[in-house]
């Protein structure tokens, strides 16, 4: 991979974070990936694990990683409070002016945050740089109940993305001025995405690869958790689509 451009621009502080729920096999190769990569883009930079109730041992090993890279913050959630809720703490707790985030589970290589870097450099008038995946790697149930979920709500919502699902994204912690999340749950990626589209923020994507799950397994792919998706993504629909509480009810 080519070098990456780096930025004596104060503005170029970037927090990274990512949402762990029982990631104890895979979290501590994330920081150090993130750290590493970090430091060669800027070195006005933050690493932060939102641990979201983890049951394994998630806590012991940040724990550990805390004692040897200082850049390291924990937030803490006692219980589990969904996907949604871990995102919304990451964002809160951010504190540079560039945010990046993706998954704890090592599905996505964090050192590819550089090419996600590159592009804003190249194009200063983006707001957010989003992946999406060169290859999904994951079993053909679920790559197809992805592709039906990206178009379903592809045409429902709007949007002009190529991957509302891939949650590997740089984008200015300036959006969350005029952008609110709300969710909980997973619909936050659409939430956010819809939100972010409709307040006229400049979008741009860029290539990413996609890997197995090495360990755990997914939290989503059961059949409640896809009812409950199905029926928050309708709620969301009519919020964001119908209603349009977030444009003042235009």
């Amino acid at each position: 991979m080519n070098q990456p451009p780096r930025s004596t621009d104060p503005a170029s502080g970037l927090s990274i974070f990512f949402p762990a729920y029982n990631d104890g096999g895979t979290i501590a190769s994330m920081v150090v990936m993130a750290e590493s990569t970090a430091r060669a883009l800027t070195p006005d930079h933050e690493i932060i694990v939102v641990n979201d109730g983890s049951g394994d041992a998630t806590a012991e090993v940040l724990a550990e990683l805390t004692a040897v890279y200082p850049r390291l913050r924990i937030v803490t959630h006692e219980k589990n409070r969904g996907y949604g809720a871990a995102l919304r703490s990451g964002f809160r707790a951010a504190t540079k002016p560039l945010v990046f985030y993706t998954d704890g589970d090592a599905q996505y290589d964090p050192r590819e945050l550089t090419v996600l870097w590159r592009r804003m450099a190249e194009l200063p008038g983006v707001d957010l740089v989003n992946g999406y995946k060169i290859s999904r790697a994951d079993p053909f149930h679920r790559i197809v109940i992805g592709r039906l979920y990206h178009h379903l709500v592809k045409v429902l919502f709007g949007l002009r993305l190529r991957d509302v699902d891939c949650d590997f994204r740089l984008l200015r912690r300036a959006v969350f001025d005029r952008v609110t999340l709300e969710k909980s749950s997973g619909v936050i990626c659409l939430e956010m995405m819809k939100k972010i589209q409709d307040a006229g923020f400049r979008v741009a994507e860029v290539p990413v690869h996609h890997y197995h799950r090495a360990y755990g397994v997914s939290q989503f792919f059961n059949f409640r958790r896809i009812a409950r998706t199905a029926l928050d993504v309708m709620r969301l629909w009519i919020s964001l689509v119908v209603r349009r509480e977030h444009l003042g009810g235009r």
